[in-house]
């Protein structure tokens, strides 16, 4: 079976180009790379993650919701729970409001939104979940096995 190799990039429909461009470079720290008129291609230069935003003529220019079927949230990596601080006096300093950083079993949480008010995460994972998560990445993991490890991750085991 083909695999395919990694993310290539994640495209986002937003009412505003500009004030979604202004967002993703001045508050996530993207750099355009590309204007095609009707989209923006954005890049982190540090990790290659490619974010294309697009102003489809068509658009009802509604409001994102998680509650339509299709996108619930886009997640971001966070080194850990350190650098989510760092995240949120960033997000307050830009005026971006933004749920208190959560402490979960899998890991910590820094939630907010963009200007069309698409779900956005910074996550970093627990010491024990990016184990896992590195073991399971090498090797072929049986059903029992992954029910096991989340059992054990989430304290239900």
């Amino acid at each position: 079976m083909p695999q395919f190799s990694g993310l290539n990039h994640v495209s986002l429909s937003v009412t505003d180009l500009d004030v979604s461009e202004r967002f993703y470079t001045q508050v996530l720290g993207l750099r355009r790379i590309l204007d095609t008129g009707y989209a923006r291609i954005l890049i982190d230069q540090r990790t290659g993650f490619v974010l294309a935003l697009v102003r489809h003529p068509e658009s009802t220019r509604a409001r994102f919701s998680e509650l339509v079927t299709g996108l619930d949230h886009l997640g971001l990596a966070a080194a850990d729970r350190d650098e989510l601080v760092e995240w949120q006096a960033r997000l307050e300093a830009a005026g971006v409001p933004h749920s208190p950083i959560q402490d979960m079993p899998l890991g910590y949480h820094l939630n907010f939104r963009d200007p069309d008010g698409i779900a956005l995460e910074l996550q970093a994972p627990t010491a024990e979940y990016a184990a896992v998560l590195a073991d399971v990445a090498t090797r072929e993991v049986t059903d029992d096995e992954v029910a096991a490890l989340a059992a054990r991750l989430l304290g239900t085991g």
